[in-house]
């Protein structure tokens, strides 16, 4: 079994080209179900599954913990069958439990204004961060995207970025004027500054010449909500959550935001819906005669 999982993780990751993370939960799923298993007899693997199933209920994990162990037997099962592994799937009609899905924080579009605007911008390295701060708000992309962007995966004409997703997806995303700007600077005053020696190629540089990294991010997205005075809780991801709901109040459709986040099933998508009504209540409410 051991052999069957480690094909498995290599078909996830060569084949379906899913991330590194990914790939690691699976592996980590599977060994959790495995060492469960182990002094059970092997013939009757549909009772072990369900029993594994009422064990982690019974220490209380949660719903999402449970259906994402799940999700990795069903797949890996699944795999089997197709590879003539085995004969039958022991995850077939199992159901994972129902998940209530927490509407994601946003900022208000004042509160994204003072974050972006929040930079100062006349000391190194103050255009980078400001560059992307707007790059994130206009585009929406996931900060490891972000941080990943090459110094020519930008242009001005037409105003857009070029980024590699989840599986090494490419996808184009427009720019806004204010970030062409603020990239714009960035690359031609600043970013030669923080070259040291060899040019990594990288668009985003820290202060050793080298491509910033996730959590030096995070690290600038708290300090800036600081100096903001934005009180909530906030991640590079909050502002992602910002960018989506904002078009969608203000009249885009529901594919385009899909195409721009780079969610591949569009109900990944529709959670901003549900932030958008939610904002809308007190303004129809306050506002309608008969509310």
């Amino acid at each position: 079994m051991q052999e069957h999982m480690a094909e498995f993780l290599y078909y996830l990751r060569y084949e379906r080209r899913l991330s590194s993370n990914t790939v690691e939960s699976y592996g980590r799923d599977l060994q959790d179900f495995f060492r469960f298993c182990d002094g059970r007899p092997s013939s009757v693997v549909r009772d072990s599954v369900i029993a594994y199933l009422e064990n982690l209920r019974s220490q209380s994990r949660s719903a999402a913990t449970i259906a994402r162990r799940l999700a990795a037997l069903k797949a890996f099962y699944r795999y089997q069958m197709r590879e003539e592994h085995s004969d039958d799937d022991p995850t077939e009609f199992l159901l994972s439990p129902k998940l209530h899905r927490k509407l994601p924080d946003v900022l208000t579009v004042a509160e994204v204004t003072r974050l972006v605007e929040s930079p100062n911008t006349s000391k190194l390295p103050g255009l980078r961060d400001r560059a992307m701060l707007e790059v994130l708000y206009a585009t929406g992309i996931r900060v490891s995207e972000l941080c990943h962007l090459g110094v020519n995966d930008w242009w001005s004409d037409p105003p857009r970025i070029r980024c590699l997703g989840k599986g090494s997806k490419e996808r184009y995303v427009p720019l806004g004027d204010l970030a062409i700007h603020w990239l714009a600077e960035y690359v031609e005053r600043e970013r030669p500054k923080l070259l040291r020696h060899q040019d990594c190629g990288m668009l985003f540089l820290n202060h050793r010449g080298e491509v910033l990294t996730r959590q030096g991010f995070w690290k600038l997205v708290k300090k800036y909500a600081v100096v903001a005075g934005i009180t909530k809780p906030i991640t590079p991801h909050t502002i992602r959550h910002s960018f989506a709901t904002h078009l969608l109040e203000n009249g885009a459709d529901l594919r385009s935001v899909q195409e721009m986040l780079g969610h591949q099933d569009i109900s990944t998508t529709q959670i901003y819906t549900h932030v958008s009504a939610n904002r809308l209540k007190p303004a129809y409410q306050a506002a309608h005669p008969r509310a």
